[in-house]
Formats: structure tokens, C-alpha cells, sequence
């Protein structure tokens, strides 16, 4: 597939990853077989610039139209089926857990350090999350938090196994955005969470890279630690948040759906860490 049409479809692919929670576009650049040559164009990317660019051109265009393709069917069932399809989406980030606690403990073993930065990132994220709006009120959609939003889904692409999405759900961007999508706004959606993700991806490669390289441990706990605390909030209800899961009116079958999805999300989390390990 190292023809534009295979690259073409590679960014389709991919793309998944910005929109479905616990689907990490950087596991799936992995698995594709680009994100190495990916993050190393990032890091250096005055080496061979044209070249890359035009390999990459392609992977931009097909990761654009898979937004357009997928966000329509993703706002459908968030919907109508709330709590199912949350549920859903919380069962598959707690299967990339177990590949992410792995990683943790590749280049060092797991010292008390790690483990009360773990905690106070759980416990600190999770509180600032969930009272977020008492904090900075309601984040207003526009194009500073659509930027945002692109800086978040960059950060998924650098760090396998970092799903942004359910932090989107968490801070109330992620219906707009699939909204925009959706409608092909390309001024008002496409284009500002492009900048944020341009910025990202340049500013934080090297730095990212280098805190992988020297205090790849820490970085991986933080990162744990966010994603729990965060997709535990996806399943809490929040007044304060309008993406907030409500139970309002869910009876058996929903509640049958949501644990069955649950645990299809688990297997489908744990299969996709499988794949990252395989194509690494």
C-alpha cells in the first residue's frame, strides 16, 4: 500500500482515531506501518522536506475525508443511544490500560515515584475536569477551543495509545466538532483544529520525543492517569457539562446494551494494543 490510493486509505483509516474515543490515531499510524517515518519527519522536518510532504499529502487528504465519512454515523448514535455507546466507548480505553501500563515499565521499572505521579494526576485531572465549568464556566465553541482540539488529537498521534476524544467529551467540544465535521465546515472546524494540530505536531515532536527518551516512565503514568480519570468522567453524570452522560429514561435493555458494549469495548481495546505490539 505505498501508492497514493494506499496512502490515501491509510489516512482514512487513521482518522478513526480522531473521533472514536479509546481509538488512538497513533496506535493506528503503528499498526499502518508510518508512524515512525511520521514522528521522525516532525522531529526533523527541514531533512528531506519535500519528500516526505508529498508521502504525507495523501495520508492528510484520506484522514479528512474519513472525518467526513465517520463523524456522521458517530453524532447518530450519540444521539439516540447515549449510554450504550458511551459505555461502549469507556469499555475500549480501559482495554488499551493493560498495553499501557506495559509501556510504562519498558525502558524502567515502576519505582513509589511513578506510582504517587500517577495519583496525583488521577486525582488532580480528574477533580479539574469534572469541575471545570465552576472553574472557567462553559467553554465556548469557537476558534480557540476548536485549536484546542486540534492540539489534543495531534498529542493522540505522537503518543500511541492516548485516545483524545473522551477528554473532548469531558470538556464539551467533542459533539461540535463532529457536528462541523459533519457539515464540512471547512472554515470553522477543519481549519482551526488544522492549525492547533500543525502546532502541536511541531512544537511538541522534539519535546515529546525527548521526554519519552529520558523520563519515558513518568510520562506514561501521567498519561494513565489521565486517561482513567477522564473516561471515568465520561460515565459519571455532570450537570455542569452538556456532553455529560445522562441515565435519564435508560431502563433494562439500555442497561444490557451499555454493559455488553462495555465489554466488547474491552476486547476491541485489548486487541488494538495487541496489533500496536505486533507492528511495532
Amino acid at each position: 500500500m505505498g501508492s497514493f490510493l494506499g496512502r490515501l486509505v491509510k489516512g482514512m483509516i487513521i482518522a478513526l482515531g480522531f473521533i472514536l474515543p479509546g481509538v488512538s490515531g497513533g496506535v493506528l499510524a503503528a499498526i499502518l506501518g508510518i508512524y515512525e517515518r511520521l514522528i521522525n519527519f516532525l522531529a526533523h522536518i527541514r531533512d528531506n522536506f519535500m519528500q516526505n510532504l508529498l508521502y504525507f499529502l495523501p495520508v492528510g487528504i484520506g484522514g479528512i475525508i474519513g472525518i467526513a465519512l465517520f463523524s456522521f454515523p458517530v453524532e447518530f448514535l450519540l444521539k439516540h443511544f447515549q449510554v450504550p455507546v458511551l459505555w461502549g466507548f469507556a469499555g475500549a480505553i480501559v482495554g488499551t490500560i493493560p498495553s499501557l501500563l506495559s509501556e510504562s515499565t519498558q525502558k524502567s521499572k515502576r519505582d513509589t515515584v511513578d506510582i504517587i505521579w500517577f495519583i496525583g494526576t488521577f486525582v488532580i485531572s480528574g477533580l479539574l475536569l469534572y469541575f471545570l465549568d465552576d472553574i472557567v464556566g462553559t467553554l465556548p465553541v469557537n476558534f480557540i477551543t476548536f485549536m484546542l482540539a486540534g492540539i489534543l488529537i495531534a498529542l493522540g498521534v505522537l503518543v500511541p495509545g492516548l485516545s483524545p476524544s473522551n477528554l473532548l467529551l469531558i470538556l464539551g467540544i467533542y459533539s461540535p466538532m463532529l457536528r462541523g465535521f459533519k457539515s464540512l465546515d471547512l472554515l470553522g472546524t477543519f481549519f482551526p483544529i488544522a492549525v492547533g494540530g500543525v502546532i502541536a505536531m511541531v512544537a511538541f515532536s522534539k519535546a515529546m520525543d525527548y521526554a519519552l527518551q529520558n523520563y519515558h516512565s513518568r510520562v506514561y503514568h501521567f498519561i494513565i492517569g489521565i486517561v482513567l480519570s477522564s473516561t471515568l468522567l465520561i460515565l459519571i453524570p455532570n450537570t455542569g457539562s452538556s456532553e455529560a452522560i445522562s441515565y435519564a429514561g435508560a431502563g433494562f435493555l439500555a442497561w444490557g446494551m451499555a454493559l455488553l458494549l462495555f465489554g466488547l469495548g474491552i476486547w476491541l481495546g485489548l486487541w488494538m494494543s495487541q496489533l500496536e505490539d505486533k507492528y511495532k
